[in-house]
């Protein structure tokens, strides 16, 4: 009952935007609410009968048909003299003119509501008042329940079914229900296995960029989570959390046959072993189902690679990696790049080099300015160029195996170096 009327009083308050943010083209309205009648820009020629208010989550109201000049049918017992105005390139129907003239923006591309603070242009005035919000930080809708203040309309309500716990939005393979439709989206990958997020230094793939942003910390060293108590810092925020019980004796994960509890949820599944009769790795405490695949995993800790090659005596520690290494020798390359048509042996190869096509440079020289699409090149460029006085620039290699060239000095110098446990050294004025 009490929901019911925190529900009912949530407030909703309406944008005054201030004169000193206003659209760049003058317009002839009074209002101080996100209620428009012909305040788009647009000058009105029809009946004030026509006048119609916009709302932030509507279009006046109107709902679109198509008229049978267009090719496309209209809808089942539509009244196109109801919708007299017609785009004459999509053949959707307007109830008024005015509703017309903002549509037809679509087609022509016309933003005449511009940002004075950014520059930002918006082809119509709601959007423009919305987005004036990030300028004033005014957030008019609050949540009744637990106080926050939101911006947008959207947002607020997306935020109300954390309370209400409604998931109107459904996955069709496995029935998982989400609150907001990205979420749902990029559930979605988990069916389609579809990554669309690439490492640029190793080529590792990822369905989410909040998967890749911490897997590069890997690269980077970034370690930005730090316990509050011993000081030890941490690359991702779940191993801050799973080692704060170290110091709280929090033991969350029980077994649910012996009552056993745990700190982390690795160690309860590999507890579980003991009641599954699974056998788990005693490295790492990956579990397996058949010793056999148990022997093949633990050839990673022991080093041991019972797979050899027969044309190079090359090994290997499963029969995968040995299938990827003699195409080497066959010459076969199934995977091609889509763009250049490049092909290489392995997935992972094409992956890094898709990043050749990229425009993107990520990783800039904090010295000189320079940016690379690597990391791997960064680094170089830091390792080898040691800058000093000003002009000069003294380039020490200290026995560098090298099967790569680099250009020195930015493309100031044309030459390029090859070479393998080599000792140089050169100064170059700039």
């Amino acid at each position: 009952k009490r929901k019911k009327g925190v529900l009912k009083n949530l407030r909703f308050r309406n944008l005054d935007t201030k004169t000193t943010l206003q659209p760049n083209e003058v317009e002839n309205d009074s209002d101080s609410s996100e209620t428009e009648l012909s305040n788009d820009g647009d000058e009105w020629q029809g009946p004030l009968s026509d006048f119609r208010p916009e709302t932030e989550d509507s279009d006046n109201g109107w709902e679109a048909s198509r008229s049978p000049e267009s090719g496309v049918n209209c809808h089942v017992g539509c009244d196109t003299t109801k919708k007299p105005f017609s785009c004459s390139e999509c053949g959707k129907r307007f109830l008024h003119r005015q509703s017309l003239h903002r549509h037809m923006r679509i087609h022509t591309g016309e933003k005449p509501f511009c940002c004075a603070v950014c520059g930002e242009k918006f082809s119509r005035k709601t959007h423009f008042k919305t987005h004036m919000r990030v300028h004033t930080g005014e957030k008019p809708f609050d949540c009744g329940f637990c106080g926050k203040r939101f911006s947008q309309k959207s947002n607020f309500k997306e935020h109300l079914r954390v309370h209400t716990g409604e998931t109107p939005f459904g996955c069709e393979a496995c029935g998982k229900r989400f609150r907001v439709n990205f979420t749902l989206k990029r559930h979605m990958r988990v069916h389609t296995g579809e990554k669309p997020f690439v490492c640029v230094d190793c080529g590792k793939t990822f369905s989410s960029n909040t998967h890749l942003k911490t897997h590069t910390r890997v690269h980077t060293g970034e370690k930005p989570f730090s316990c509050g108590v011993c000081g030890e810092r941490f690359a991702q925020q779940g191993v801050l959390k799973s080692h704060t019980r170290v110091h709280t004796g929090e033991k969350p994960f029980g077994c649910g046959l012996c009552g056993k509890r745990f700190r982390q949820q690795n160690t309860l599944k590999r507890h579980m072993s003991v009641h599954t009769g699974e056998k788990p790795c005693s490295e790492c405490g990956k579990q397996f189902k058949q010793k056999q695949s148990l022997n093949s995993h633990m050839t990673i800790h022991t080093g041991e690679k019972p797979f050899g090659c027969d044309e190079c005596s090359k090994r290997f520690r499963n029969r995968s990696g040995l299938t990827a290494h003699v195409k080497v020798h066959t010459g076969v390359k199934p995977f091609s790049c889509s763009l250049c048509g490049k092909k290489f042996y392995q997935q992972a190869i094409l992956n890094a080099h898709k990043i050749v096509h990229t425009k993107e440079q990520r990783f800039g020289c904090s010295t000189c300015g320079k940016r690379f699409k690597r990391q791997g090149d960064l680094t170089i460029l830091c390792n080898v160029f040691l800058f000093f006085s000003g002009f000069l620039v003294d380039i020490l290699f200290l026995s560098i195996k090298m099967n790569i060239a680099i250009k020195l000095l930015h493309g100031t110098i044309n030459e390029l170096i090859t070479a393998s446990d080599v000792s140089a050294r050169a100064v170059v004025q700039l």
